[in-house]
Formats: structure tokens, C-alpha cells, sequence
């Protein structure tokens, strides 16, 4: 299917764009993740990435070199990185051949410049790069959680929001009672594709104490940090909650969740620039709303908005 986007409102710019086009014309790949475009509260590139992209690019004070997002879908994060970070040179994955040949005309197809260099690829996370030029200055993921169900094909329809769960690697027992297995998978490979000074950025939905992210850091043999700290209305819910409280009665988690009224209330007053440096305190402060997977299903099933928290963890070489 067909999109448009309108990129100022999108990204919230306050000037012209400098690098894509004003409208991006969006071919979205039948077994893509579908942006969220007309609900930018519940974009992950929009209401995440975008304003994390801002804060690196203030932060470091200059462009970046280079930019690449594991498990692109459309190819919107990659024009994202290309108008915010400024990246000149750009590497993008996804696990299915038509959706990445899809992102890439996306990518082509949207810019303003004809100076963007393209590294990108079909298969398992940061594979499909290995032979190209493999430094970047940041990596970008957000990565599913809940595996498929059993029975069910990543090719059977719109199924990017999860994941194959039967994988060689060894996953550590901690990272698999959290259901962050693909994050630290990335985090691993990451390690051969930074450069000296460049870092990895997931976007985690904050299902489990903040302590497990920067645990999960420390297993794939990174530094990580809390860059930024918000939350968001849960996307697709019957889909994603259920999908927790089915793994929660299997012995996983808990997993946290709350109502929309209550995260609210807790990032009133909470910059995108602080948010980092208080997440801890902001994840206290909410700890009597919390609800478990099981608890937000039953909540959501009474018509009630259910939310959850996002972090941006910050990863890098030590």
C-alpha cells in the first residue's frame, strides 16, 4: 500500500527540510510494519527515534558520517536519519528481500540529494552488511519482541511486530525471561560494525525495570545508558498485550504496562533532554500504577487505554 507523509508535521521540523523531500511518497511492503503516520503518538519513528535523532545531533554538534537501521520496513527511519543526523552514507536490513528492495526505492525516491551513499541488504540483523564497509557512527533498532506464534509464518501477513524465536545462538536466561533476545542479539553483532566513537541506539518498549536494559548492555559486552525516557499509547493492542500476557502465563516476565492517564501524568514536565538523566526516578515514581501483561489485557478489554514506557538505550564500545 501507498502513503504520504507529511514530513514537517512527521518529524516536527520548524524549518523547510534539508536533505528529503517535503511529502515522502511511501511504498509500504505487505509484510512490512505499517507507520503509524496519521497517529504520530504511536510512531516509533516519529514520537521516538526522531526526537533521539535531534538530541544526538545537538549533542555531538555536527553531522554524522555514517547511519544504519537493522530491520528498516519501509525505509522511514533511514530518510529520518538522513534529514536529521545528516548521514551521508546509510546501511539498512530487513529479514525479507521485498521489503527491503521496497525500502530502498523509498529511500531513492525521497530525497533532495544525490550524494547518499547505500549499503543495504536481505537477512538476519547486521549480516547482510558484513561485507561492505561495516563502521558506522550509529546504529539504529527496533527490534519485535514477541515471537510468533507457533503455527503461524513471519510471511503470512503483517507479522514484522514479531519475531522467529528458534535461533542457534545462545541467548542468556536473563535476556530470554525479559523477551529482549533480538535487542541483544543486535547489541552482539553490533560490536563489529561501530565505529571507534559511534554507538548503538534501541528503542525498547519499557515492558521491564530499566535495570534489565542496562543489563542487557552489559551481557552483549557494551556500555549502556538511558538516552532518552518517554512513553507511548501501545500500538496494536489486542495483538501486543496479548501476546505478553501469553508469555507471562508461560512463566516470563511480569511485564509492565499502565494506563495511558497515569504515563501522562508522570512526563508532564519531562524534556526529551532530561528525560535520560531522570528515567530512574520517573520509573519509581510509577511503580503503585504498574500493571502486569495478564492485568493491562483485562484493563484494554474494558475499553480502557493502555501505555507503556520507551527507552533509548544508548550502547557503546568500552
Amino acid at each position: 500500500m501507498s502513503i504520504i507523509v507529511d514530513v514537517n508535521k512527521y518529524l516536527a521540523l520548524n524549518d523547510a527540510t534539508k536533505h528529503i523531500k517535503d511529502y515522502l511518497s511511501i511504498e509500504v511492503a505487505d509484510h512490512a510494519y505499517l507507520p503509524k503516520t496519521e497517529d504520530i503518538k504511536s510512531d516509533w519513528v516519529a514520537y521516538i527515534a526522531a526526537p533521539a535523532f535531534k538530541l544526538i545531533r545537538e549533542k555531538l554538534g555536527h553531522d554524522v558520517d555514517s547511519f544504519v537501521s537493522i530491520g528498516t520496513g519501509s525505509g522511514i527511519d533511514v530518510l529520518t536519519g538522513i534529514e536529521l543526523l545528516g548521514a551521508k552514507r546509510v546501511g539498512f536490513t530487513d529479514l525479507q528481500r521485498s521489503v527491503v528492495a521496497a525500502a530502498a526505492q523509498n529511500v531513492r525516491n525521497n530525497l533532495k540529494i544525490n550524494n547518499i551513499e547505500f549499503e543495504f541488504g536481505d537477512g538476519d540483523l547486521l549480516q547482510p552488511l558484513q561485507n561492505g564497509k561495516r563502521n558506522y557512527d550509529v546504529i539504529y533498532e527496533n527490534l519485535p519482541n514477541v515471537p510468533l506464534a507457533n503455527n503461524t509464518k513471519i510471511e503470512d501477513k503483517r507479522n514484522s511486530g514479531h519475531y522467529l524465536e528458534k535461533r542457534i545462538e545462545l541467548i542468556p536466561e536473563f535476556v530470554h525471561e525479559q523477551m529482549l533476545d533480538l535487542h541483544y542479539l543486535a547489541l552482539k553483532q553490533a560490536r563489529d560494525y561501530l565505529s571507534q566513537n559511534g554507538a548503538v541506539y534501541s528503542t525498547l518498549g519499557g515492558r521491564v525495570p530499566l535495570s534489565a536494559f542496562i543489563k542487557l548492555g552489559e551481557l552483549a559486552g557494551l556500555h549502556s545508558e538511558i538516552f532518552t525516557y518517554s512513553w507511548k499509547v501501545q500500538a496494536e493492542p489486542e495483538d501486543v498485550i496479548s501476546g505478553y500476557a501469553a508469555q507471562e502465563k508461560a512463566g516470563l516476565g511480569p511485564f509492565r504496562f499502565y494506563r495511558a492517564d497515569d504515563l501522562q501524568k508522570a512526563f508532564a514536565n519531562v524534556s526529551v533532554k532530561d528525560s535520560g538523566s531522570r528515567a530512574f526516578e520517573i520509573e519509581e515514581s510509577l511503580d503503585s500504577a504498574k500493571l502486569s501483561a495478564t492485568a493491562a489485557y483485562e484493563a484494554f478489554k474494558k475499553g480502557e487505554v493502555i501505555g507503556h514506557t520507551v527507552a533509548v538505550l544508548k550502547s557503546s564500545l568500552k
